[in-house]
């Protein structure tokens, strides 16, 4: 309750107690930095979402069309499938309602690395912040299963799921959606849209994270000053 009164914590007022607890976590008594608070989206920038897709949607159906990564356009891969022949949606649907699909996605290069780099920094937190599928089945489960697998049991306090990012208060928040919306007109974070074969062709207005071996940290930098 604590964790949920801090992350969204515009309306809520915690009690007295956990009020000091996370003013001692935010700063110390002696005013050193502000903490900053990394939001870090996990399908498309820590796992392979779209190629862990590919592959077991070509083994599971081989003989259907498919989509090349490099022709991919458009966040929501069922909608392009659905453009190339409309009962291919649900096909695609199936891939990531199946069990053993979030947690078999490989890590993206040097993402696991970053975000245990990230999380040892001075006056930082991180979250990894994901939105689950509504079937779900499998899906919650496989998310905290496969942080787990890759960044360790301690990770499973910094995992948020949520279908509405915008609630979410924090520094950054980095996504390879390319446009974030929910409740919250304004959210907190700053979106770094992490780059991706469905946005690699656009033209974004958000700063952009080429990749996990582009320069992270100088955009945590950034927001400190």
């Amino acid at each position: 309750m604590l964790r949920t009164t801090l992350l969204l914590g515009r309306a809520l007022r915690p009690r007295c107690g956990a009020a000091k607890r996370i003013t001692a976590n935010m700063s110390s008594a002696s005013g050193s930095a502000r903490r900053l608070r990394v939001l870090v989206d996990m399908d498309g920038v820590l796992a392979d979402f779209e190629g862990g897709f590919l592959n077991k949607y070509r083994a599971r159906y081989p003989d259907e069309p498919y989509i090349p990564l490099e022709e991919r356009r458009g966040f929501w891969v069922s909608t392009q499938y659905e453009s190339v022949r409309r009962d291919l949606r649900e096909k695609a649907i199936s891939i990531w309602e199946s069990k053993g699909f979030f947690l078999d996605l490989e890590p993206l290069p040097g993402g696991v690395e970053a975000v245990t780099e990230m999380a040892k920094m001075d006056n930082t937190d991180v979250f990894i912040c994901t939105s689950p599928i509504k079937h779900y089945r499998h899906c919650p489960y496989e998310k905290y299963a496969w942080v787990e697998k890759h960044l360790g049991h301690h990770f499973l306090e910094q995992v948020i799921l949520t279908r509405d990012k915008t609630l979410i208060a924090g520094d950054l928040l980095i996504d390879d959606k390319t446009d974030i919306q929910g409740v919250e007109p304004r959210p907190t974070w700053e979106h770094i849209l992490f780059t991706a074969c469905h946005n690699n062709h656009l033209t974004a207005s958000q700063r952009r994270l080429a990749s996990w071996s582009d320069d992270w940290r100088a955009i945590l930098d950034s927001k400190r000053c």
